[in-house]
């Protein structure tokens, strides 16, 4: 006889339900803090990949996950957000869980550590600090960040999950060599980036991250939730390195904007014009090939050649 649980508050879950950032700001830093505890995790255990590519999260049907990492034994981290629980799991089929809702940072670390300590797994990773975040409050001593709504984690999983569909089909439309649709941990954003062939020198006084991400050009396309720069979910697209005019190509649809980011330039086009538009998959998609064309005739890429048969043709 099949069963069938549902945690999730609303029995019909919209498309790009809201998730306004004011609402959710304590425990998105909660969370935020918890991703990178594992994503740490994740980078001292998981075999190198081109681009960093090993590193981010992926979704699952019920959440997120490090994929398999280890090699004796190989194991996996994933994040229930319905149930909200953190589970181990070991290729010898053993397996451990613990309850989020509750820990603050400082617990939340100590347990993961006791837990893969329990099955024996490394539990050890390097500069157990925030990265990039305001607070860099050492991960063991922090008791601050304790917020966690169970409904706002689920409704930040239920949009993660509906934009990374949106993303993905957004990625299949080219033969470019494209990144996969993964959640970083770092950032807090869900992202997909496509590269073209041509290597871009880059000073020496650059860091490592920054060298080995984009080692070629690349047009990046993503999420985030919203932080202190854009205090709003927003979709987004750039280019890297920007080529000169990128800012007088034109957006769809007309809520679409560029702004300055770091030296450079983002089309952004926010959450609640998408999920307020008649069609908002159709208007996500529409913003992202006029952001990619955008990107593509600037920098000279050969869009016709990379184009798949089925996408749509560009305006």
């Amino acid at each position: 006889m099949l069963t069938s649980t549902r945690t999730i508050e609303e029995p019909n879950v919209p498309v790009f339900p809201p998730v306004p950032l004011t609402e959710w700001a304590d425990t998105k830093e909660t969370v935020h803090r918890f991703l990178q505890v594992v994503g740490k995790l994740r980078l001292a255990n998981a075999p190198r990949r081109n681009h960093w590519w090993h590193v981010p999260f992926h979704l699952t049907g019920r959440g997120l996950t490090t994929r398999p990492m280890g090699f004796d034994p190989v194991f996996a981290v994933d994040l229930d957000l319905v149930d909200h629980r953190l589970e181990v799991s070991v290729a010898d089929g053993r397996r451990a869980s613990f309850p989020l809702p509750g820990l603050s940072v400082a617990g939340f670390y100590r347990q993961l550590q006791a837990t893969l300590t329990g099955l024996g797994l490394p539990a050890h990773i390097d500069r157990p600090v925030p990265f990039d975040l305001p607070d860099r409050t050492p991960f063991a001593e922090d008791e601050h960040h304790a917020a966690y709504d169970p409904a706002h984690v689920t409704r930040y999983w239920v949009v993660l999950g509906q934009v990374a569909q949106v993303l993905e089909e957004f990625a299949g439309r080219s033969y470019a060599k494209t990144s996969p649709v993964h959640h970083f941990w770092h950032t807090f954003d869900v992202a997909v980036t496509r590269f073209s062939d041509r290597r871009v020198e880059q000073p020496d006084a650059v860091d490592p991250v920054t060298r080995e991400a984009y080692s070629h050009e690349v047009i990046s396309a993503g999420f985030w939730f919203g932080d202190d720069q854009v205090p709003e979910p927003a979709f987004y697209c750039y280019t890297a390195p920007e080529p000169a005019g990128l800012t007088e190509e034109p957006l769809r649809p007309a809520a679409a904007r560029w702004v300055p980011s770091r030296g450079a330039h983002l089309a952004l086009l926010t959450y609640e014009d998408v999920r307020t538009a008649a069609d908002p998959r159709a208007a996500v998609l529409d913003f992202l090939e006029s952001a990619h064309a955008a990107g593509a005739r600037r920098a000279g890429w050969d869009v016709g050649a990379l184009r798949c048969p089925s996408a749509p043709e560009p305006r």
